[in-house]
């Protein structure tokens, strides 16, 4: 494995985060606008491109650590640690796939918090509306029975011809 083969598959990778970051960008346009059908579709759509990432995380590191050896730096460096050895021009191309990497990585949190905390206060909203739907049963009501319960005052219809 080579400097150009580390290199392609670090620009794959950062297609894919990219990719991730359109889908949940998707999925908070789904949360927002409330179009719930389209949730479990999205969330296999994702799942399906963090599996991509997850091989090919893999095979980024098996080719990280053979360039790694070859530069006699330790077991499972980090991209910097490599852009920091690595000969011209690989050096800075790597310093870059490190940059944009992890801006990727932050705008994926930030967009994940935002959702995770879209859908607990959708939840919220959601719960509060149930529990606000349950029978009071101190508002003098009637019982199965037609009854009236507890010392609520009986209904009384008043015929206005009389």
């Amino acid at each position: 494995m080579d400097h150009q083969h580390l290199s392609t598959l670090l620009w794959r990778e950062q297609e894919l985060l990219d990719l991730l970051l359109f889908k949940a960008e998707e999925k908070q346009y789904l949360i927002v606008t409330g179009k719930s059908r389209w949730l479990a579709r999205i969330a296999h759509e994702i799942e399906v491109v963090l599996e991509q990432l997850r091989t090919l995380e893999l095979e980024r590191a098996a080719a990280t650590e053979q360039i790694a050896g070859r530069l006699g730096l330790e077991a499972n460096p980090s991209l910097r640690q490599l852009a920091d050895s690595a000969p011209t021009p690989w050096d800075d191309l790597y310093a870059k796939h490190h940059e944009a990497l992890l801006l990727l990585v932050s705008e994926l949190r930030g967009l994940s918090d935002t959702n995770k905390e879209l859908i607990e206060s959708g939840l919220a909203v959601i719960n509060d509306a149930l529990n606000s739907t349950q029978p009071n049963t101190a508002a003098g009501t009637y019982t199965q029975s037609g009854r009236a319960a507890g010392n609520a005052y009986r209904s009384v219809t008043l015929d206005g011809a009389l």
